[in-house]
């Protein structure tokens, strides 16, 4: 049995479509489990950019099975324009399979998110407007429909008529937005029934006969540990669970099926929306901040948006790594502080005279809390050209030790560059 889970450490962002993308050669099946098209993992291989939302980033290797798990929720027409471009790229989605429990994005989903965040005003949360959080809402309400339900037009029919009370209620009433008659949804999601019926299965059992098979199955989340829903930064969270309890959840498997955790974290970090960030720099015209923007291309695969960056955090990555259980560390984007005369890294907050190690329980602290910094030199040159530990500059390879001993876990893998080939396997055996 071998179950690998790929978790974010940090605020989403680091870097999981290219890790997933250079491990997927050595699995059978890679499982996207939370989340939906409100990700964007981005590949580049050979001077060729892939960017996904919805399908697994191990896409690319024919040998691959490709799982949408239970966990996802899924807008029916995004999932079948990314399959119809990958196509177009001569990439082949033939053995793409979609959990018959997973719920469908609807229409009024993205009309109640645009509308929901537009009156929060200043006060928005910062999600992408995709429909995400009102589907899982719908989701714990028992008023979700679901993948299986495109095969039963009549059951499909009778639960879009009564989502349909509230929904248009909701949309006429409080948002004074356009309604939604039952056959129009009905015709539009029946024609994507035709083409998604073959693709839909029993996934958690085809993954846990898989793991009893000791076939390969890697575990792909979106967005971050900070993002989560239970453990992040609330209310500036995701819907779903981003960790890695959320890929047995989100998956269909028991806790005993994941033998390792990587968590995967940039060597500086980002965040995308509202809310909290203790290390957030300046991004002004000449600023370290807008340096990092620029050098590390911080603009949303999904969404366009500029990211904040801020310097490495050390006491997020150490809540990550008690959340997550992290058995390793795979650092991103190294490359992007090679022009940098020195680097900070925060190690602890201060608030009101205390120092604290660990992430404060309490928002009003998170909120207001200052970093702590250490200091450490630059390298002032490339690496992008390094492929083993040693090759990396001398202050290279202190940075990274610094940040193992920070998080007490092995850094693993290093990006340094955005390639596929870019990068460092320090200590990650391939598959026999």
């Amino acid at each position: 049995m071998a179950g690998i889970v790929l978790v974010g450490a940090q605020w989403g962002d680091e870097g999981k479509g290219k890790i997933t993308d250079l491990l997927a050669d050595d699995m059978d099946y890679v499982v996207r489990f939370q989340g939906g098209n409100n990700a964007g993992h981005t590949i580049v291989h050979g001077g060729r950019t892939l960017k996904l939302h919805l399908i697994p980033s191990g896409i690319m290797y024919p040998h691959i099975t490709p799982v949408i798990g239970n966990g996802v929720v899924i807008d029916p027409k995004v999932m079948l324009d990314e399959i119809d471009r990958l196509e177009a790229d001569g990439i082949s989605t033939h053995r793409l399979v979609v959990s018959s429990n997973a719920h469908l994005i609807m229409p009024y989903h993205r009309d109640l998110d645009g509308a929901s965040e537009k009156r929060l005003g200043s006060n928005e949360i910062g999600t992408t407007r995709r429909g995400i959080g009102p589907a899982y809402m719908d989701k714990a309400s028992r008023l979700g429909i679901r993948v299986q339900d495109l095969t039963d037009e009549h059951i499909f029919r009778k639960k879009i008529e009564a989502a349909l009370i509230e929904k248009n209620e909701l949309l006429e009433k409080i948002y004074d937005l356009p309604t939604y008659t039952v056959d129009e949804i009905v015709d539009e999601y029946m024609g994507y029934a035709e083409r998604i019926r073959p693709m839909i299965a029993d996934t958690s059992t085809l993954i846990n006969v898989a793991l009893r098979s000791d076939q390969w199955v890697f575990f792909e989340g979106a967005q971050g540990t900070l993002l989560d829903l239970d453990h992040g930064t609330y209310p500036f969270v995701t819907s779903s669970s981003p960790t890695a309890g959320g890929a047995c959840t989100g998956a269909g498997v028991g806790p005993k099926a994941i033998d390792r955790v990587l968590g995967i974290a940039k060597a500086y970090i980002t965040r995308v929306g509202s809310g909290p960030f203790p290390t957030e720099l300046d991004s002004s015209p000449g600023s370290i901040g807008e340096h990092l923007t620029m050098k590390g291309g911080e603009f949303g695969t999904t969404t366009g948006r500029q990211r904040r960056c801020g310097w490495y955090d050390a006491v997020i990555i150490r809540y990550a790594v008690q959340i997550n259980g992290l058995t390793d560390l795979v650092i991103t984007k190294l490359d992007v502080l090679s022009e940098l005369d020195t680097i900070k890294v925060c190690v602890a907050y201060e608030y009101e005279g205390r120092r604290y190690n660990d992430l404060p329980s309490h928002q009003t602290i998170f909120h207001h809390a200052k970093p702590i910094y250490e200091e450490l030199p630059g390298w002032k040159c490339p690496i992008d050209h390094c492929r083993t530990f040693e090759e990396l500059p001398k202050e290279a390879r202190d940075y990274i030790t610094f940040l193992e001993d920070l998080a007490d876990v092995p850094v693993s893998i290093i990006a340094v560059g955005p390639d596929r080939s870019e990068t460092i396997m320090r200590r990650w055996e391939r598959r026999p």
